[in-house]
Parts: C-alpha cells; structure tokens; sequence
C-alpha cells in the first residue's frame, strides 16, 4: 500500500509539473504555433486516459486543415485520428466513436473529436484518443474540450481582429494618398505630393512616377525633387525599369520572389545604375489600360513586406482613374471645341452641304408650326381603381390559420366566415384558467372559513385575475372567426397556400371592398400637381380595357406628397362616370386630366425647360 501509494504521489508530481510547463509554454508563446501546442498539452492533461491528440487549423471554412499542434509528440504519426477529425469537420458536431469507427463503449478506447467555430464559421477540429479502462467518462472528456475551446476560440477573434485593424491602416493609409493625390489639381504637382508622402510613409530613398506616353513611359516626378532633368541617365534608368512594368502589365520587385518566373532584366540592370537594393514597380491602372507606373527604391537590404506589395498594387489601381482625369483635363479641350462649333457653321451656312441646309430648315420650320398648334395641356400619371370604401380583416392574436374559405376576387356577404384561427391552445388555456379560478374559489371558500381577512382579500384579487384572463381566452376564441364585415368582394388574401403557418397580432389577412362604388386615383408627380384642379375633366385607360377609354372628374386633389419609387406623388381622387361592368377594385392604368390649352412645343418641352430653370437656379450664387 505504500508502494502504491508513492507511485501515486510521483504520478501526481509529474502531472503537475508537466501541467506548470504547459502552461508555461501557453502563457509566454510567441506565435500561433507555440500557443496551439500548450493550449493542447494543458487540455490533454485535463482528459483522463488521454494517449495521442491532433489539432486542425484551416485558413478557410472549406480548408484544406493543416495540423496546428500534436501531443505527446509533435513527429508522431497520428494519420489514425483523421477520419474522425474529417466526421467532425463535415458534421460540425462533437463525435464518440470507437476505433473502427463504431460507438464506443463507455470503458472502452475512444476517439473524441470536437470541431472549432466562431460565429457559426468552421476554423478547425481537435481530435483525442482515450485508451480504455474502468472510471472514465467519454462524455466528460468532450466536456472538458468544448470548455476548452473557448481558448481558440478567443485566438481566433484576436486573429480576425488583427486583420481587420491591418486591413482598416492599409485602407486609411490608401484614403490619405488619395486625398494628397487630389489635393493638387494639375498632374505633375500631384503626382509629386504622392511621391513625397509615399516615399515618407514607406521608408523609400526614391519614389518615381511614370506616365505612358507613345508606347513608353516618361518619367513626371520623383520624391524630394522638384525638377529633374528626362534626359539624364537617372531617368533614363527609371524610365527603362517602368517600360518593363508597362510591357508585362503586373508589379515587378527585386530581389524576385522564389515563386516569380517573370523576368526583371530592366530592374536588375536600373538598380545597378541607381545603387538600388531593392525596388518595386506597380503599374497604374485605368480601367484595363496600363498608363503609368509607380517606382519604390530602398538602398538598403530591407525587401518590401506582401502588405506593402499590395498596399502598392492597391495605390497603382486607386490613382490610376484619378491620374487619367487629370491628363484629359490638362489637354487642349478648347481648341477641339472651337474647331467643331466652326465646322458645324460651315455646314449650316457655308456654300455647301445642301442636305443639312434643308434638314435645319425643315427643323425651323416644324418648331415654329409646333409652336403655334394649340392642344389640350393633359396631366398623365399612373391610375389605380379602388373601392368607394375598403376594410383590413386582421389577426385578432398571434397563432395559426386553420382554414381558409375565401380568397382575392371571392364575393361575399355580410357575416360570412372567412378563414378560422388555431383554437386549440385558447382551448386549453381556457380549461387552465377554469381550473386557476375554481381553485381561487375553493381557497377563498377555506379561507372565509377561517376567517383570515387578510388571506381573503389576497384570494379575492386572484379570483378576479383568473376571471378577467378567462373573458379574455374566451373574447380571443370568439374572435378566431373572421366575418365578413359588409357585401363585397375580396381584393386581397389568399391564406389557402399557407394553411398552418403563423400570423401576428395586427397582420392584415384580407382587405374587402363593397360591391358597388369606386373611385379612380391618381398619383400626380409634385412637377404637374400644381396644374390640377377639382372638377378637371380627364380620361382613364386602363390595362385590361385597353380599347376604352373612361371618362371621369377630379374629386379631391391632396395637400400631403409621398414618396412612391423614388419621386414624390400626390394622391388625386375622381369620380368615374359611367361604370362598366368589367370594373374591379385594383385595375391599373394610366389616367390623364385635362388642365387647360397650350402650344404642342410648350407640350413636349415646358418639363424640361423647368427642370433648366431649377437647375441655374440652384447653380447660380
């Protein structure tokens, strides 16, 4: 009993120790790698019966899952362990399975896996074996490693944080070039302020920066230098490393990338010339056209870092539309211009081009016959035929259609059942309520007996409850009918799709309208409502009686514009005369109202003559 007893203390020691190492090793890790394998070593050490554990981390939710960590032992080779680590990755589950890929039984060897996510994103999996034995729990060890995971869990929001906080610098950094790069509104001088900022920001001895100009590019600036000479050989050097960029049309960088095939000739034989360790060139971008290139020189041995390869493949994609503007505005637009307007004289009344002579002259005189034919001025605006009145039925409660007599363009009467609401539970909720107030009764009853006072004002209070939610189950199960309100007809509703599924208390289940009277409305656009008046005269057409047209009066025009497809509109009621028989509420067509006499060219033209009027208006100081 001693023997055992010491074996036991040593067993106890050693755990503890190799617990103080693991924790060790956790707490002071200095990358993912470190960290994954202590957080490991102390979740092993916690699960009784542990042998061999596997962490998969993957980049992405669909993979590929590399290992992270293993224990005991980072070269063993634990291949076993992967098909029930793939179970868990695909069924995002924790798996107990034996080693043949049975259940497992409680005392005996087990594989545990547990899959790794973050707000419902799949990062990786850890998978234990537990050899067999008596006193072990299989479920406690997958209890112990989904406690644990919240470890990983936190490492992986830290690692999303980190690179949202990288990629909101790479972006805020992008926003400051931007802006230094439009600060100025010639070329040249912006194109300096970048080079400048670029060359502080990201420790360049030498930013230079290239337009393309005859299938070559021309060197335009270059940081800390405000003139230069293009014919030097320092811009000649430039100017040939950029050509490259230009040919091949991706960043090019020295010293190359191990995985980089493209050639760098230029670059190599420039960094020669300009003393240059390392450079990279980043092509300027507009739409699919390369028009200039961007240069970083460091001469020092300090390569650029991916995140600064892509911050300047970013800035080349960035400027680039902003740059061509730049030059488009800078060329000699008034010129062109003024060439255009005097060929198009010569045209009109020069000594030849007859054919224009006489289409102009056959415009001139088609605005001037426009403008002297007087028509009717008529308001058009989008239709709607609704009823005289329209009544919602709602749903009195929150529960559960059904059934479902009617729907949209059924005739009813007045009275009729509509559709039914699921009774069932108000059913037995009224039975629960009988049930509360009988036995607030009985207790009110003994207490009365006993003549508590105080038990009896108590049990009188409740009795009232109970009675006041018994009216109410009561009042909503009389309500699960819905009636028809008046005669009518149903324009909208159709619950007989959707027998079973849920409605909220307020939800508008049918809409009625009486079979007899309606009323047209038009939504009039805020530019022509001020030429509507009551008792304008007009015609509707609608969709479905193309063939004829309605004659009808304005009745109401309201005060009140609403937003309805982007433009705001106002609500314009009329009165049809002559109702044909083929009139249902919900017809859409296109309604037009007389609002007085005008010339066809004011017609077609007073909407956009007003809308130029606004315009200077709001340009003019």
């Amino acid at each position: 009993m001693q023997n055992d007893a010491a074996i036991l203390l040593i067993d106890e020691e050693q755990r503890a120790r190799a617990e103080s190492a693991a924790w060790s090793r956790f707490a002071g890790a200095d990358d993912g790698t470190e960290m994954c394998a202590g957080w490991l070593a102390l979740l092993a050490g916690r699960i009784d019966r542990a042998r061999a554990a596997l962490l998969l981390i993957g980049e992405t939710e669909q993979g590929p899952f590399t290992v992270a960590g293993a224990w005991p032992d980072a070269q063993r080779d634990l291949q076993y362990l992967g098909a029930v680590a793939q179970r868990a990755l695909t069924e995002r589950r924790g798996i107990v399975a034996s080693p043949d890929g049975g259940e497992a039984a409680p005392d005996g060897a087990a594989h545990v896996a547990y899959p790794l996510e973050v707000s419902g994103v799949l990062h990786g999996a850890v998978v234990f074996d537990v050899a067999g034995g008596v006193g072990g729990d299989l479920q406690a060890a997958l209890r112990q490693i989904h406690w644990a995971s919240a470890w990983m869990v936190d490492y992986f929001r830290q690692q999303a944080l980190a690179r949202a906080e990288e990629e909101l610098a790479r972006v805020a950094l992008l926003n400051e070039l931007m802006a230094t790069a439009l600060q100025q509104r010639q070329l040249q001088p912006s194109a300096i302020a970048v080079a400048n900022d670029l060359a502080s920001r990201l420790a360049c001895d030498r930013v230079a920066i290239g337009f393309e100009k005859h299938d070559r590019i021309d060197v335009l600036a270059m940081s800390h230098t405000a003139t230069f000479d293009v014919r030097s050989d320092l811009a000649r050097a430039i100017g040939e490393a950029m050509d490259e960029v230009l040919d091949l049309g991706v960043p090019v960088a020295i010293p190359k990338a191990p995985d980089d095939e493209l050639g760098a000739i230029a670059h190599e034989q420039a960094a020669i010339t300009l003393g240059a360790q390392v450079m990279l060139s980043v092509p300027l971008i507009d739409g699919a056209q390369t028009i200039g290139v961007i240069t970083l020189e460091r001469k020092t041995l300090v390569p650029f870092t991916p995140a600064e390869h892509r911050l300047a493949a970013a800035l080349g994609v960035m400027l680039g539309p902003a740059w061509a503007l730049q030059r488009q505005n800078e060329r000699s637009w008034l010129h062109r211009t003024r060439d255009r307007l005097h060929d198009g004289m010569q045209m009109v009344f020069g000594p030849r081009h007859p054919g224009v002579k006489l289409i102009v002259a056959s415009l001139c005189a088609l605005v001037v016959g426009l403008g002297l034919w007087q028509s009717d001025h008529r308001v058009s605006a989008p239709t709607v035929v609704e009823g005289a009145t329209q009544l919602a039925s709602v749903a009195p409660f929150d529960g559960f259609i059904a059934e479902a007599l009617v729907r949209a363009g059924d005739t009813v009467r007045k009275g009729q059942l509509m559709a039914r609401l699921e009774d069932r539970d108000l059913l037995l909720e009224r039975a629960s309520r009988i049930a509360e107030l009988g036995q607030a009764q009985r207790k009110f009853q003994v207490a009365q007996a006993q003549r508590d006072r105080g038990s009896m004002g108590v049990l009188s209070a409740q009795a009232g409850q109970a009675q006041a939610q018994l009216a109410l189950v009561d009042e909503k199960i009389g309500r699960a009918r819905l009636l028809a309100p008046f005669d009518g007809v149903v324009v909208s509703g159709d619950l007989s799709q959707i027998i079973g599924t849920p409605v909220q208390l307020g939800q508008t289940l049918f809409e009625v309208v009486p079979t007899k009277g309606y009323r047209v409305v038009m939504k009039v656009d805020d530019r022509d409502i001020a030429w509507v008046e009551v008792g304008q005269p007009g015609e509707l057409v609608l969709s479905s009686l193309p063939d004829r047209a309605l004659p009808f009066t304005v009745s109401s025009v309201t005060s009140v514009a609403s937003q309805e497809d982007g433009r705001n509109v106002f609500r314009v009621e009329a009165s049809v005369q002559g109702t044909p028989a083929q009139l249902r509420p919900g017809m859409e067509g296109i309604g037009k109202a007389v609002v007085g006499e005008r010339s066809l060219l004011w017609i077609w033209t007073h909407g956009f003559v007003d809308w130029l009027r606004l315009a200077l208006w709001s340009w003019i100081p």
